[in-house]
């Protein structure tokens, strides 16, 4: 199931002219605030009717404003999730999941018993949403959201209201959803550790444009979008299978590059998983170190490297089938005689991967 999105739209002074195609996955809208993130989901459900524009998913149109064609919302089998949930205060949970089913096509659709054991509910079936967190509230309006047999699911920032707790009881929800149930996913969000566990296809914002749209781990690697990034969130996706559980609480992990280790990593032996690495925690060096306290070096080569305009350098890895960055100084460009297809050793401390920056799915 493939969405082809073409839209042009004026808001006051803010011009939305945006053109992409979002493959089968999770495919994520991410740029900062006021970007136009919102305005596309909207315009995609039907919520907001564009000045100009053309929205298909495979042979189905959605929008021909040529034509004077917009299919209404609840004809195109599109399911969303807003930031809040929305769920009906007056109804116990599995109300709310089977009022989804009202408006999914007569017949078979998503068994509630398999949508409620991969989101966690079954223990709070009988409550009313008063009574949940906000991380329970939004499992529940996902669930309600899949029950109505959507074609895709639209989500518009579903953990932007919540606190970093709940985000890391969320998320690996989510995860379950993209791997087991195969649903293509619009995922609104202007969080780089979100986009990066989750999405297989990124599309970048910014004030109201296209600026890069590709696979997840080849654009979260491109140097030149560090500008839009930022350089504090500016880092590649590493993939790992994970080896065994060390006596001293590390996980030992097996990637292109040679063994890494991090702490107490929760996965079966063989899992593979995505690990989010910032650049500015990799340091470079020419020989391999010795009599240092990181754990982690790996082999790598120099792909290419793009300097700032200050005294900063971005430089791009590659470690066995994945890329890494490493934000270094220009100094340390020419001191190490940097230069595409120069080996180097990437070297990472375990303690700088936190938590929130290790997913599952390669």
């Amino acid at each position: 199931m493939t969405l082809t999105v073409s839209l042009q739209h004026q808001l006051g002074i803010f011009a939305l002219d945006v053109s992409f195609e979002a493959p089968p996955g999770v495919t994520a809208l991410f740029g900062r605030s006021g970007a136009g993130k919102s305005t596309v989901v909207n315009a995609v459900a039907g919520l907001l009717r564009p000045d100009r524009g053309r929205i298909a998913m495979d042979g189905t149109v959605l929008l021909d404003t040529n034509l004077g064609f917009a299919l209404p919302p609840h004809r195109r089998r599109l399911g969303y999730v807003f930031q809040d949930g929305r769920l009906f205060p007056h109804l116990t949970v599995r109300q709310n999941l089977l009022y989804g089913r009202w408006f999914g096509p007569r017949g078979a659709g998503p068994d509630p018993g398999r949508i409620v054991d991969l989101l966690g509910i079954g223990a709070l079936l009988d409550r009313r949403p008063g009574a949940l967190s906000g991380g329970e509230k939004q499992r529940v309006a996902i669930g309600r959201a899949i029950l109505s047999d959507p074609q895709m699911l639209l989500m518009d920032e579903p953990l932007a209201a919540l606190d970093e707790g709940r985000k890391a009881e969320i998320l690996p929800y989510l995860e379950r959803l993209r791997d087991e149930l195969g649903l293509p996913i619009l995922y609104v969000s202007h969080s780089v550790a979100e986009v990066a566990r989750l999405a297989t296809t990124v599309v970048l914002l910014e004030a109201g444009r296209v600026v890069a749209v590709g696979p997840a781990a080849q654009l979260l690697s491109d140097p030149g979008v560090v500008p839009v990034m930022g350089l504090r969130e500016a880092g590649a996706m590493l993939t790992a299978r994970l080896l065994g559980q060390d006596g001293d609480g590390l996980t030992r992990f097996e990637t292109g590059g040679g063994p890494l280790w991090l702490p107490q990593v929760t996965a079966p032996v063989g899992a593979v998983l995505r690990l989010r690495i910032l650049a500015q925690d990799v340091m470079l060096a020419t020989e391999r170190p010795r009599g240092i306290s990181a754990l982690n070096v790996l082999s790598a080569q120099v792909e290419d490297i793009r300097m700032g305009e200050g005294p900063g350098a971005i430089v791009r890895l590659r470690v066995g089938q994945d890329l890494l960055l490493a934000r270094i100084t220009r100094r340390s460009v020419g001191a190490l005689e940097l230069a595409p297809g120069k080996p180097v050793f990437a070297v990472l401390k375990a303690v700088s991967v936190a938590q929130e920056n290790v997913g599952s799915g390669s």
